[in-house]
């Protein structure tokens, strides 16, 4: 294709940015370069760390004390990938504080719908941001850079829109209403190497599946952060469900999603 670059029989086209693009020597890496299975340290540190946990803990809460309290039982339950939706009051203090005390975990901010949130959310130390849809000033921002951006899609036109535009992975929203690990494991079909993070309805129990089916990691909410421990501080329990979620994610890694309760 004139003016664009090809990667194996998949052509793409220069970018035309709707807003500036922040320069960075970082270099540019995209998925459809390697195989899932070789996902490498020269992908984004935060995909790595993804691709390896399998699991990214979503937390949502009424109030900052809460919210870091939670996060702290989750993380001595073994998660090591955390994301705090932006609308938990406080949030990029939640952040703040976080990565100041646990700096091998990887920290982001969920449910960003602007750039204005997202480079708020950058200077509170997130290392990478996630939204339910694709926010296209968002993806030419941090196109490139240490941050990594994880735009959601549903369809297979939107989840190659938003690769052929730079996305390292996609969020697949709202996973449960489409079809659930099924959906997943078509979606693999056409695009084999593209890390697909499945996000909405997920159980304990079906995280398995989903890895088996594909998915790179799965996003869990209530799973980990279970409503009725969130409101009655109950945070042992979340740190009781973290360690079942993790040990499920590592044996599916190892080919067994099952555990016995």
């Amino acid at each position: 294709m004139e003016g664009g670059t090809t990667i194996g029989s998949i052509s793409r086209s220069p970018l035309t940015p709707l807003s500036p693009v922040r320069q960075t020597t970082v270099p540019l890496q995209h998925p459809f370069r390697t195989p899932l299975h070789a996902i490498s340290s020269t992908h984004p540190q935060p995909l790595i760390q993804i691709h390896k946990a399998g699991v990214i803990a979503c937390l949502r809460a009424q109030n900052v004390e809460t919210a870091v309290e939670a996060a702290r039982a989750a993380l001595a339950g073994g998660v090591s990938v955390l994301e705090v939706v932006v609308t938990t009051p406080g949030a990029l203090e939640v952040i703040k504080v976080l990565c100041k005390d646990y700096p091998s975990v990887k920290f982001g901010v969920g449910t960003v719908l602007n750039i204005e949130d997202a480079r708020k959310a950058e200077k509170a130390g997130a290392q990478f941001l996630m939204s339910p849809c694709t926010v296209t000033e968002i993806l030419h921002w941090f196109r490139g850079s240490e941050i990594l951006y994880i735009p959601g899609a549903m369809t297979p036109t939107e989840i190659f829109s938003a690769y052929t535009a730079g996305a390292e992975a996609i969020k697949i929203y709202p996973v449960s209403a489409l079809g659930g690990e099924n959906y997943i494991s078509t979606l693999r079909k056409p695009f084999p190497t593209i890390p697909l993070i499945a996000s909405q309805g997920i159980t304990a129990g079906s995280i398995g599946k989903y890895i088996t089916a594909g998915a790179s990691a799965v996003v869990l909410s209530d799973a980990i952060f279970n409503k009725e421990a969130m409101m009655k501080e109950d945070f042992d329990e979340i740190q009781r469900l973290a360690q079942l979620v993790t040990l499920e994610a590592s044996l599916a890694r190892k080919g067994n999603s099952k555990i016995k309760r």
